[in-house]
């Protein structure tokens, strides 16, 4: 064939059903795989954990097998499902429900990195040999990925509730069936999410039935300005609920300072030798994200309980029980009027609605550069409502952080204890629209002072001037025809032979420095020796 070359005779012939089917069945198998080897890691490395303590303690309630049937009960602890423990002094089962928001941190991100690599392996690597990827295309389906991941860490999920159900903290069914799934379902999604840099199929669902400007919300890619507002949107939000959390580990600092003799006295009661410490303090600091949390719905407003009607805030009058286990983190709760902890009434919420506002201005200006348009610049009425989203999500995040950092350790005092979801969400709304509304609007009008002015002074230079009627110079009138000159008659104008312009400095030059060009110019032959007769 001639229209054949050794590059067209190498291309890839197109897919057959069956194998297109046997790669679909090929990608769920190795999603399926990548969501149980993520789940046997996160539980292998919290039983590593459980059986050093075990090892380490001088005298072990239970055996080994006790001490794998605590790791599979916590494990299913740091994904928000609430644990029973049946051995108690009274009898009563008493629920286990406070999910250390640290211990969660390893098993999230574990789901999250199988579903980013289940799409399409590392950045989606092109075949050396003349393999079918792309770069740009994942090597498996969204939805394949996702089901599979999700699908293999539920198995391993589901054998160790079965496990742990024979020890003495026992998951409670009903929490099993229903956070371990959620936990599973949105980590695993939004590590596809992340790979695919695009909304999944059944998202995508979703939102086709959603109002146009609800579909942007959760739309990837990059912000330009002008753009579309959810990215940033999103951005402000997840910033401020940072800030609120920082501010509440900043006000956990200085609490535990201000009552550090409670705190330190508290710490040696409970037990004495260096393996019972040790876990404690590892206790303690997988629950430092959650006493941030309890920080920052203190300087919010509402507070936190600790028990039945015992409220802990800036202006509650009650006092912490006194029936409260020894801890470090519950012997510096503030007592009634706290001192100086009563100024994290305005500063936490002030942190927040600033660095909201800030970054809500900086995507209504395209950016915190000195070159400015206003062709990509927000309106008033965008930042405006930009703002307001973006302070209503910030309470939704952070009022769902404060739900998952609370629960209950127990019944009567312990019923509950942490923040309350919806009060904290709502306080940190309210607080964030209220501040950061005019700082969104100022710093946005600052930033833009000069650039209205700066492109109205472009257009007047840049527009032609009005001429005067007067000033107008009138447009030549044409030459009149030239009239030929009689016979030895010069004109004014005419060109002669040595004012002919088109004349060469060599074509001027005198006979005796050029002898060729001695006869130019001469209407007579030159003299010379007469002829002979």
């Amino acid at each position: 064939m001639a229209g054949v070359t050794r590059w067209t005779d190498r291309r890839t012939p197109p897919s057959s059903p069956p194998a297109r089917s046997r790669d679909r069945w090929a990608g769920l198998g190795g999603s399926l795989l990548d969501g149980a080897v993520a789940a046997v890691l996160g539980l292998g490395s919290l039983a590593v954990l459980v059986i050093v303590l075990w090892i380490s303690s001088p005298f072990p309630d239970t055996g080994p097998g006790g001490a794998l049937h605590l790791a599979a009960s916590v494990w299913l602890l740091a994904h928000g499902v609430e644990l029973v423990r049946t051995e108690t002094l009274s009898g009563v089962p008493a629920p286990v429900g406070v999910t250390p928001l640290l211990l969660a941190v390893v098993p999230v991100w574990l789901l999250h990195r199988a579903g980013r690599d289940a799409v399409g392996g590392e950045d989606g690597e092109d075949g050396e040999d003349g393999g079918e990827g792309e770069g740009d295309e994942p090597l498996v389906a969204a939805g394949t990925a996702w089901s599979g991941v999700a699908a293999g860490y539920l198995g391993v999920g589901a054998m160790a509730a079965l496990y742990a159900s024979g020890g003495t903290l026992r998951p409670a069914w009903t929490w099993t069936a229903v956070s371990l799934p959620l936990v599973t379902v949105v980590t695993s999604g939004v590590g596809v999410w992340t790979a695919q840099a695009a909304v999944p199929w059944p998202v995508r669902r979703v939102l086709e039935r959603l109002p146009s400007a609800g579909r942007r919300l959760p739309t990837a890619g990059t912000v330009r300005p002008g753009g579309r507002t959810g990215p940033s949107v999103l951005r402000a939000a997840l910033a401020g609920t940072a800030t609120l959390v920082g501010a509440g580990a900043l006000l956990v600092g200085a609490s535990l300072v201000w009552h550090g003799g409670a705190t330190r006295a508290s710490f040696l009661e409970l037990t004495g030798g260096w393996s019972g410490r040790c876990a404690v303090l590892l206790l303690a600091a997988a629950l430092l994200p959650n006493a941030a949390v309890w920080g920052a719905a203190y300087g919010l407003g509402p507070g936190f309980l600790l028990g039945a009607g015992h409220v802990i805030g800036p202006l509650s009058t009650a006092r912490p029980p006194a029936l409260l286990p020894p801890f470090p983190l519950l012997a510096a709760v503030p007592t009634t009027g706290a001192g100086p902890l009563l100024w994290a009434m305005g500063a936490v919420p002030a942190a927040a609605g600033v660095t909201v506002g800030w970054f809500v201005a900086g995507a209504a200006c395209g950016g915190r550069g000195r070159r400015r348009s206003r062709d990509g610049v927000w309106s008033a009425g965008r930042t405006t409502a930009a703002m307001t989203m973006a302070g209503l999500l910030c309470g939704a995040l952070f009022g769902g952080l404060a739900q998952a950092a609370g629960g209950p350790l127990g019944v009567a005092a312990l019923a509950h204890l942490g923040p309350v979801g919806w009060q904290v969400g709502g306080a940190a709304a309210v607080w964030t629209v209220g501040v950061g509304m005019p700082v969104a609007l100022c710093v946005r009008a600052w930033w833009l002072r000069g650039t209205g002015k700066a492109e109205r002074r472009g257009r007047r230079m840049r527009r032609p001037r009005p001429v005067p009627e007067s000033s107008v110079v009138p447009a030549p009138s044409a030459p009149p025809p030239l009239v030929p000159a009689p016979a030895g008659v010069r004109r004014p104008g005419d060109i002669t032979l040595w004012e002919d312009p088109d004349l060469k400095p060599y074509e001027v030059l005198s006979g005796e420095v050029d002898p060729f060009l001695s006869d130019f110019g001469r209407s007579e032959p030159p003299p010379g020796p007469a002829p002979n007769p």
